[in-house]
């Protein structure tokens, strides 16, 4: 028997997992969380054998609630399940711990499979993301490092800085010669991680950090 914990900040979708897995052979949900710190929190105590992660929670994120468990409890494997396929995320899943990586379109055997998998300490992808990890690896993004606040990676600060110096997105991605897309995925990674709403209030964060643009 599998023992899963789900951790997801839609109810609608919580609520959907547990009744998929439930009527999965082989798979016991023993939890679930809204959070990144509540999952944390509950794989502490019912210690699960796998976390099905959602990247984009409130408080803490799906990375750091990862990046938490392999501290506190090495044991628990993480399977990253979310609506985003961007490179950045790919990648800062696995440098976080994630064993594996699903889109949320991934059907009850597929995530059944995964499960399994990983249990096996097998890598799991998605072929939806596959390329995306590729292309991060080759891009050869920087991970994150301690001289940035709030473990924002270099890019992250970088593009946190020009918006501070007033550029829209448009023009950040003219700047670092990037997608639109790009830009927008690091601008919301970077919300995430400095607890911002909306862009007044990240660069207001920006100002108080010696971030703003130079």
């Amino acid at each position: 028997m599998i023992r899963v914990l789900i951790a997801d900040d839609q109810r609608v979708v919580r609520e959907g997992l547990s009744m998929v897995l439930s009527l999965t052979k082989g798979v016991e949900v023993v939890g679930v969380a809204a959070d990144g710190a509540e999952a944390v929190t509950l794989a502490r105590a019912v210690r699960p054998d796998v976390v099905l992660m959602d990247l984009r929670m409130p408080r803490c994120d799906g990375v750091e609630a990862t990046r938490r468990l392999r501290t506190e409890a090495p044991e628990v494997k993480v399977v990253v399940l979310t609506t985003y396929s961007d490179d950045r995320s790919v990648l800062e899943a696995f440098r976080a711990g994630a064993r594996g990586y699903l889109t949320k379109d991934a059907g009850g055997e597929q995530i059944h499979e995964a499960l399994r998998q990983v249990l096996d300490d097998h890598a799991v992808i998605d072929p939806a993301v596959q390329r995306h990890l590729i292309d991060a690896i080759a891009a050869g993004e920087p991970p994150s490092r301690p001289g940035f606040p709030d473990g924002l990676t270099p890019r992250e600060a970088e593009v946190l800085s020009l918006m501070a110096g007033g550029l829209s997105n448009p023009e950040i991605a003219s700047r670092l010669t990037v997608s639109e897309a790009t830009v927008k995925s690091h601008v919301n990674h970077l919300y995430a991680k400095i607890g911002a709403r909306d862009r007044a209030q990240a660069v207001a964060y920006a100002f108080r950090h010696d971030l703003g643009d130079s």
